[in-house]
């Protein structure tokens, strides 16, 4: 792993980090097409519009991997305070951890999972809370070899026929 660099995102890497948001929707998708959104021809330049929009609030990371001059996946989280629909104090949410499916199985999630723990960390934050889809296991195992534990359980019921 010693070919990959993880570093604070710039807005010359909203194109891929785009393309990469665009692949989390999908494989949701793929997941639940109830429960999560479809895709479009706009998504990755809308999922790379959002990012771009985070990468100045002072209260939210985006970290990206390289490979060379390649990125081959990111982070997204922010510090938040309390959340009393959430029933919880003020912690740091990790929101997204893609890595590009070729590149995937060879640390790189772990890697930057450690360093959005340690950015959090650094921000005070006293602990992380993140959200997986239930078919997720991959990320499920990642995140539960790192220490988290299961706290919630969504559940989605469709209200139209």
């Amino acid at each position: 792993m010693s070919d990959i660099s993880v570093r604070r995102a710039r807005r010359s890497d909203v194109s891929t980090l785009g393309r990469l948001g665009a692949d989390l929707v999908r494989t949701h998708f793929e997941f639940d097409p109830k429960r999560f959104l479809p895709m479009s021809p706009e998504t990755a330049e809308r999922y790379g519009g959002f990012l771009a929009g985070q990468l100045d609030d002072s209260d939210t990371v985006v970290l990206v991997a390289e490979r060379g001059e390649e990125i081959v996946g990111y982070a997204y989280g922010s510090v938040e305070g309390y959340d009393y629909m959430s029933l919880r104090g003020p912690a740091g949410v990790l929101n997204d951890i893609v890595v590009d499916p070729s590149h995937r199985g060879g640390g790189i999630g772990r890697m930057l999972l450690e360093a959005m723990l340690d950015e959090l960390k650094r921000r005070g934050v006293p602990r992380v809370v993140l959200s997986t889809a239930e078919q997720n296991e991959a990320a499920q195992h990642l995140f539960e070899h790192a220490g988290f534990r299961r706290t919630m359980i969504e559940m989605t019921r469709e209200l139209s026929a």
